[in-house]
């Protein structure tokens, strides 16, 4: 039983498949022209109607892409109306604010990607849809022309035909007239032979007549079959089959439309995906915890809290004393409120008539002293700190252009025939100047914090941290790396040596106008003449810790630890080094980048030689491909 019905089940699954393929062989066989040899207005409605659908997808492609516009156009203004202002810069230290910013961030990337689904569906779908549907309705223009052709021409034929057997028809019963009208004369003895005879001529041409008109309704018969065979059979289906070869189309070219709509849409959705994910990552960055303790390193006065109001017996102190000691102890509440949220509030009014007298310590362009005197203990040692990271960032900006001029000053030197040495002593002078002002604003506001670490603070932020007494010595660590150390000794003047003196790199100007040019590692470079000056990474070691104060007499030397390699450098091309102070290379090369192009066109180099030492130079920036250490 159970074999028999395995059988069953598997002729059952054959039938089933053969009559399936029979099914699509038969639709592959059936066509317009021999199924629909009658149909010819109802297939000439249906294909405009096609048409019709597929102009109202085209209208639906380009309402969806006038929408995508404008929601990536309103996308886009909503980014930008919501974008942290300028007096909100503050705020953005909190990981709620730079979530928000990197939300804003991934909202305008979905704005992008909508853009480009627009784009992408007017240049490759809605071009496409309106081009099909021109293109069919010029052919099913042209088909129907033809069908009616066809159709007048077979028209013709027929009323021909038509026309042809009337005239048969006239002709015949007129020559059944004429033989009865002869047979009776022919009978009748009152009328003459000659009147007979009349008859039977009369009979002869009707005769002759019926049998011309018989002819000509054969030929045009014959005709007529003729022309009506080749009509339904090979013209006729010809067209049909035109017509439905441009409906397929238009089906087959929906089909396709629809799609290429889902693949564009498709196409930006990894993107969009990725943007979520940015979403998401940037909710989960939000540290409450973390947005608490900078409201409190921001607003944290360093004041201590108020101690408890002793109490004044009025029969045994003097009534002034104890007003005066209510007014100290309303100040010192003034003064712990100045570190909390309203501090802020606080404005200085810088009159006019301020320009006629003078103050040690000037105002600010927000109303706050020069010294920040007049905030708490902490927020003054952050300002503080604050100006001196921003006064050497400045040195080490005007340092570096300062040493590119020193190097096109050499350059020119070497070669006159690229330009004149002097042209650039002008911009040489100033920079002078400029460094010399930066270094003494530097080293007056290194005094400031040095008078503002002697008050006691009640805790500690990360930026005061980086001014720290640590068994009596005071550590200031600078934007590039490097560190002084001297003794705090109470007094309110700052150590000389804890400020940023003259720079290597001045030392090395006066070297080389002296005709004189040293760098760290001994090696010379007449491009540059930057002497120790370095561009390198933070904690690199590189800067002006160890440096002479400004009108010593005497100079100490330390010894200078060789320059840490700041990345890779591969050469692009060979090289050969025709001046003092370069280095050749040969194409593919490796080599260690110690100094990175101050603006000059020229990088400093470093290779291991088969001496065990190193080989320093410059080579031209365009030869060669840098890596750079993250």
């Amino acid at each position: 039983v159970s074999s028999g019905s395995r059988r069953s089940s598997s002729s059952y699954s054959s039938n089933k498949l053969a009559k399936s393929e029979n099914a699509a062989e038969n639709t592959n066989n059936m066509s317009w022209g021999t199924e629909l040899w009658d149909q010819n207005e109802n297939l000439a409605i249906h294909t405009n109607r096609g048409i019709d659908a597929l102009d109202k997808y085209a209208n639906f492609l380009r309402e969806r892409v006038a929408i995508e516009s404008d929601y990536a156009l309103k996308l886009r203004r909503l980014v930008k109306n919501y974008q942290p202002k300028k007096k909100e810069e503050e705020d953005n230290e909190f990981t709620s604010m730079q979530a928000f910013r990197n939300l804003l961030k991934e909202v305008g990337d979905l704005a992008g990607q909508r853009e480009v689904v627009s784009e992408s569906l007017q240049l490759q779908i809605v071009q496409g849809v309106t081009l099909l549907s021109k293109t069919l309705r010029e052919d099913r223009k042209k088909c129907l022309s033809d069908g009616a052709m066809l159709q007048q021409n077979l028209t013709t034929q027929l009323s021909s035909l038509d026309r042809a057997k009337r005239n048969y028809e006239k002709a015949y019963r007129d020559s059944e007239k004429a033989v009865d009208s002869y047979k009776r004369a022919d009978m009748d003895l009152n009328l003459s032979r000659a009147e007979v005879e009349r008859y039977k001529n009369v009979m002869t041409s009707k005769i002759q007549q019926s049998d011309d008109a018989k002819n000509e309704y054969a030929n045009q018969l014959q005709k007529t079959n003729h022309l009506q065979q080749q009509h339904f059979s090979m013209l006729l289906p010809a067209v049909l089959n035109r017509l439905q070869e441009l409906d397929e189309k238009r089906t087959r070219g929906i089909r396709e439309f629809i799609i290429g709509a889902a693949e564009v849409e498709s196409s930006v959705a990894p993107i969009i995906a990725r943007c979520m994910e940015g979403i998401v990552k940037a909710g989960e960055s939000i540290n409450e915890k973390e947005d608490s303790f900078k409201v409190i390193e921001r607003y944290q006065s360093g004041f201590t809290p108020p101690r408890d109001i002793p109490f004044e017996d009025l029969s045994k102190c003097d009534p002034d004393a104890v007003q005066d000691s209510h007014y100290s102890n309303s100040v010192s509440n003034h003064l712990t409120m100045r570190g909390t949220m309203s501090a802020n509030k606080l404005k200085k009014r810088v009159g006019i008539f301020n320009i006629f007298g003078s103050n040690k310590n000037s105002l600010t362009a927000d109303g706050q002293k020069e010294d920040f005197s007049d905030l708490p203990p902490n927020q003054r040692r952050k300002k503080l700190q604050a100006k001196i990271t921003e006064l050497q960032q400045k040195i080490s900006q005007e340092t570096n252009a300062r040493d590119g001029l020193m190097k096109m000053k050499i350059v020119y030197e070497a070669n006159s025939s690229l330009g004149n040495p002097m042209t650039v002593e002008g911009q040489l002078n100033e920079s002078e100047h400029k460094l010399e002002k930066l270094k003494g604003d530097l080293k007056k506001y290194q005094g400031y914090l040095d008078k503002a670490g002697q008050v006691q603070a009640a805790t500690s932020s990360p930026q005061s941290n980086r001014n720290t007494l640590q068994n009596g010595h005071r550590t200031s660590r600078h934007s590039n790396g490097s560190a002084d150390d001297h003794h705090d000794d109470g007094d309110d003047q700052p150590d000389d040596a804890g400020s940023l003196s003259r720079s290597d790199s001045e030392d090395n100007v006066a070297q080389i106008q002296n005709g004189h040019n040293n760098n760290n590692n001994g090696s010379a470079s007449p491009e540059s003449g930057l002497g120790t000056s370095h561009t390198s990474l933070p904690g690199s070691g590189q800067g002006s810790a160890n440096e002479n104060a400004i009108g010593e007499d005497v100079y100490y030397e330390t010894e200078v630890e060789p320059l840490q390699p700041l990345g890779t450098c591969r050469a692009l091309y060979p090289f050969e080094a025709t001046s003092e102070g370069s280095i050749p290379m040969s194409e593919g090369e490796e080599l260690q980048v110690i100094e990175i192009d101050q603006g000059d066109g020229w990088t400093r180099v470093r290779r291991a030689n088969n001496s065990n030492g190193w080989d320093e130079g410059f080579v031209p920036t365009s030869y060669i491909e840098c890596t750079l250490f993250a």
